[in-house]
């Protein structure tokens, strides 16, 4: 039987499919967790990190390290850019601390696949020098085996943001690097793409759907308001910053840039200029991860969806452009 300790990432964790014979949810100092769990028998301990009282101070992780048998401890790690580090990273390894993701769908991986020191040798630092503490340039989320699955869904903020015509294009891009699925849920609008690859489902299905291609390493999902971004390891949240558009939004919902605060906002097709981004995040009181502008759908490749998958983590990309039929109309 397995113990969770969650957090922010509580609701995620819920939908793990795995014997639990006790959950905790909350804030706790490392002191805490030893009190709680020493004398408490368990197969595997799943730590939302962000459960951990200080958890960007690596001395507070070190305290469980030196108390816990840590093979039986899986680290849900958070998105934040301390912890993603190289240096960060280094230190968890040093500490025997090897069975560490970001990944939702790695966890039910790593509790009868545990990593070995070979599995995280390439987070280690071994040279003697100070890690410079940045994030790490390599794939984080998406290596083979516990490596495992990222989901990514994509939400309509505004009307009609893109979301369909943006994971088409992602796919296409992907795909010459990563075994990648393409899902739309409650919608048929995939099939005006003429890709047969790209799976129109219920939401009820999508947990289904996604469980069942093991073989991928990237699942792109269109949510369509279905509610489903709990299955996801991360929500990318669209926004086109047309004047029409933004004003009907505001007029919707009031409070909506508060309610998107801290999450990822992504304006798609866009025509704003760097300058006008700032505006935008300072009238808007947000944050925009990346301006994608208007694209021409027709073409294979665009230079600036690889930068944005790039910023994603994803850094298999080639910049090689795929060559085709400019309509791919009859498929």
């Amino acid at each position: 039987m397995n113990v969770i300790v969650s957090n922010k990432y509580q609701n995620m964790l819920a939908t793990l499919d795995i014997d639990v014979i006790k959950s905790i949810n909350g804030v706790y100092t490392p002191e805490d967790l030893v009190s709680l769990f020493t004398n408490f028998y368990f197969n595997k301990m799943i730590l939302d990190i962000t459960a951990i009282k200080d958890y960007q101070d690596i001395k507070n992780i070190q305290t469980l390290s030196v108390n816990f048998d840590m093979s039986k401890v899986i680290i849900l790690l958070d998105d934040s850019e301390k912890v993603n580090s190289a240096a960060y990273l280094s230190q968890l390894v040093s500490m025997g601390i090897y069975n560490f993701t970001r990944n939702i769908n790695a966890v039910k991986f790593l509790i009868d696949n545990p990593n070995t020191y070979k599995d995280v040798a390439q987070y280690h630092n071994l040279n003697g020098k100070v890690v410079d503490d940045k994030p790490v340039d390599y794939d984080t989320f998406t290596k083979t085996g516990s490596g495992g699955l990222r989901i990514i869904g994509f939400e309509n903020v505004t009307d009609n943001a893109g979301a369909t015509t943006l994971i088409y294009l992602l796919k296409r891009h992907l795909e010459v690097a990563y075994n990648v699925v393409a899902l739309e849920a409650d919608a048929e609008d995939f099939i005006y793409l003429n890709d047969k690859s790209l799976k129109s489902i219920a939401a009820s299905d999508l947990s289904y759907n996604i469980s069942n291609n093991p073989d991928a390493e990237v699942i792109l999902v269109d949510l369509n308001n279905s509610h489903q971004e709990s299955l996801c390891n991360e929500v990318i949240y669209l926004i086109e910053p047309g004047l029409i558009k933004l004003n009907k939004l505001i007029r919707k919902d009031r409070d909506i840039f508060d309610k998107l605060k801290n999450q990822k906002i992504v304006l798609n097709k866009s025509i704003l200029n760097a300058k006008d981004v700032n505006d935008f995040e300072r009238e808007t009181n947000s944050k925009v991860f990346f301006n994608i502008p208007y694209l021409d759908d027709k073409k294979e490749h665009e230079p600036i969806l690889d930068q944005f998958l790039v910023s994603l983590g994803f850094s298999r990309l080639n910049s090689s452009a795929s060559k085709g039929k400019i309509f791919n109309i009859f498929k």
